[in-house]
C-alpha cells in the first residue's frame, strides 16, 4: 500500500515543489531542481545521515522521471491546480504520513536506536518542503505555527509504540497511516496552530 501512496504522493509533492519556484518566477530548470528537492530531498537526506548508499533513488531512476515529469505538467496546467487545491491538501497529508513511516521503518532496518528512528521519520517527512523553502528564499512552512512536523512525530511515535505491542507489521502500518492522515487532515479542517515566539527587543 505505501509503495503505491509513496509514488501518488512524491508526484503531488513535486507539483507543489514546481508551483513553489512558479511563484519565485524560476525558469524551467529551477522548476525541475525545486520540484526534484522537494519530492526526494527528505529521504535523500535521511540516507545520508544514516549512511545508506547507494540513495534510495539513485537505484530507481523512474522516480526521477516520475517527479521531473510532474514538474514540468505543473507548468502546463499551472493555472487550473487552484480548482483541486483541497485535493492537494489531501494528497500532501497522505504524502507526509507515507514519507514519515517510511523513514521509521528504513531506520529500524538499519538497526538504529529509537530517537534515530524518529528523527529518520520525521526528516523524510518534512525535510523536503523545508529544502524547498530554503531555495525559495522563504521561512520554511514547517516552522510557521503550521501543525505539520508534529503530525510527523506523532506518526513516528505511534508506528514504534504499536510495534512495542507487538501488533503485525501491516496492520501496524495501516493503523499509523490512516490515524495520521486524519490528525493531519482534522488540524487542516480546524486550522490548529502551534503557539508561536515573537522577541524584538534589543540586548544591549
Amino acid at each position: 500500500m505505501l509503495s503505491i501512496v509513496y509514488l501518488v504522493a512524491i508526484a503531488a509533492e513535486a507539483m507543489a515543489g514546481a508551483l513553489a519556484a512558479g511563484r519565485r518566477r524560476m525558469d524551467v530548470f529551477g522548476v525541475c531542481v525545486i520540484a526534484f528537492v522537494t519530492a526526494l530531498g527528505g529521504g535523500t537526506l535521511r540516507d545520508i545521515v544514516l549512511g545508506r548508499f547507494p540513495i534510495g533513488w539513485t537505484q530507481h531512476p523512474a522516480h526521477v522521471y516520475l517527479v521531473v515529469g510532474a514538474g514540468l505538467l505543473t507548468v502546463l496546467l499551472a493555472r487550473h491546480l487552484h480548482r483541486v487545491r483541497r485535493l492537494f491538501l489531501v494528497l500532501d497529508a497522505m504524502g507526509l504520513v507515507a514519507f514519515s513511516l517510511i523513514g521509521s521503518d528504513v531506520a529500524l532496518r538499519m538497526g538504529y536506536e529509537l530517537p534515530v528512528v524518529v528523527m529518520a521519520g520525521m526528516m523524510t517527512g518534512i525535510f523536503g518542503g523545508v529544502l524547498r523553502d530554503v531555495l525559495c528564499n522563504q521561512v520554511p512552512v514547517v516552522f510557521r505555527q503550521e501543525l505539520y512536523a508534529v503530525v510527523s512525530l506523532a506518526v513516528c511515535l505511534l508506528f514504534l509504540a504499536l510495534r512495542a505491542l507487538g501488533v503485525p507489521p501491516d496492520v501496524n502500518t495501516a493503523i499509523s497511516f490512516v490515524a495520521g492522515l486524519a490528525l493531519r487532515l482534522l488540524a487542516i479542517w480546524r486550522g490548529w496552530r502551534l503557539p508561536t515566539f515573537s522577541h524584538r527587543a534589543a540586548w544591549d
